[in-house]
């Protein structure tokens, strides 16, 4: 079962933790589960382990579940927490504190299966957010065929009327877009309109010339800049 979800169980009292050891080993998604029997085992734990959730109880000696769920969003990922106490009157410190869920014992399994959906949301949704960023890709014409370019690899665009050429260091395309809805979809990209003809990329930027009012590109072309075009790029590159 090593292949699910990494599981502590804080809780002083043995018995419960075992009762909830039994009751999480009959889910699939649930894999390694581990247990501390207070606040300071349980952050020896989260800190060896890195566990993807946590089942933590409030009333504990010393330390108590909620001083440990305020620690632990210091960390950069914690774990998604899942209250388990015999007392309903923490809900609301419990909720304050992002966990997903807050369960009274006795743990019933209908009541353990509602709160292992909610982790699996929780977890899901953090997939999602830290999912890495996939390159931007242009579709572009050459040779009277539809290819794929990364948007990182255009020098510059250069408006044809209602479509565009794409100047990479290695060719140029033809791209079925106006540089204007490219400028609006590609300001985040890092590109710059330094004229009503031209759509650089500020990663390709070799050099500016005052005098002649042009931009060297890193694939040695030159392109020319307007006032407006001088002074956003200017502004972006903090010349």
């Amino acid at each position: 079962m090593s292949e699910g979800w990494n599981i502590l169980v804080v809780d002083d009292e043995p018995p419960i933790r075992a009762e909830l050891r039994y009751l999480l080993e009959k889910d699939a998604r649930v894999g390694q589960i581990a247990e501390a029997g207070n606040v300071t085992e349980a952050v020896e734990s989260i800190l060896s382990n890195k566990p993807d959730v946590l089942f933590l109880d409030i009333t504990m000696p010393g330390r108590s579940g909620i001083e440990l769920a305020e620690t632990l969003q210091n960390l950069k990922r914690p774990p998604v927490v899942v209250f388990v106490t015999a007392f309903a009157e923490y809900a609301a410190d419990a909720y304050n504190l992002d966990a997903v869920d807050y369960v009274v014992k006795p743990v019933e399994d209908a009541r353990l299966s509602k709160a292992l959906d909610k982790i699996e949301t929780a977890l899901g949704a953090r997939r999602v957010v830290h999912a890495p960023r996939q390159p931007l890709r242009l579709t572009v014409d050459r040779g009277g065929k539809k290819v794929f370019i990364p948007v990182a690899d255009v020098c510059y665009f250069e408006a044809r009327a209602d479509f565009c050429n794409a100047v990479c260091a290695e060719g140029t395309y033809l791209i079925n877009e106006s540089i204007s809805s490219l400028e609006r979809r590609l300001a985040s990209e890092g590109f710059i309109r330094v004229h009503r003809s031209y759509l650089v990329n500020q990663r390709h930027i070799l050099s500016y010339d005052a005098g002649t009012m042009t931009v060297t590109l890193d694939d040695e072309s030159v392109v020319y800049l307007s006032r407006t075009g001088k002074a956003r790029l200017k502004e972006a590159l903090a010349w």
